[in-house]
């Protein structure tokens, strides 16, 4: 609970009472200008409370994702495990990429036409890119 204590999390629910308020009052404001005969005003009278109740629910929903922490990782399975359970299954590996050195022996000429763009954008700063001539 001294998660929702944080400087952040009091501006955070200081926000939450200034917003809800305030758009209560507005929606308050606009039922008092329809009932005076501004039709247009019954709108805005059901949308206010409606966004006060959007910021209740993005509140809440904020308050429960801290609650709930960050996610637990599993533990890596090592070498000796026979039958790794669900938990040691998820966890991710980094792939091994082979890297193809930068030598000039495969032209690639998308790169080719791609550094042509990049050169031509860097010597004509003030041009859009629908003005390559390429």
């Amino acid at each position: 609970m001294k998660r929702l204590w944080t400087p952040a999390w009091i501006a955070r629910h200081v926000a939450l009472v200034v917003l809800v308020v305030g758009f209560l009052a507005l929606g308050w404001w606009q039922i008092s200008r329809a009932a005076s005969g501004n039709t247009l005003s019954w709108a805005y009278a059901v949308e206010w409370p409606i966004f006060a109740g959007f910021v209740v629910f993005v509140w809440w929903r904020e308050v429960q994702h801290t609650l709930r922490g960050p996610a637990a990782t599993p533990e890596a399975v090592t070498a000796g495990d026979a039958a790794p359970g669900p938990a040691a299954l998820a966890v991710r590996r980094p792939v091994r990429v082979a890297r193809v050195p930068a030598t000039g022996d495969v032209p690639d000429a998308d790169l080719a036409e791609y550094n042509r763009y990049l050169t031509w954008l860097n010597a004509n700063p003030g041009a859009r890119p629908g003005d390559y001539p390429g």
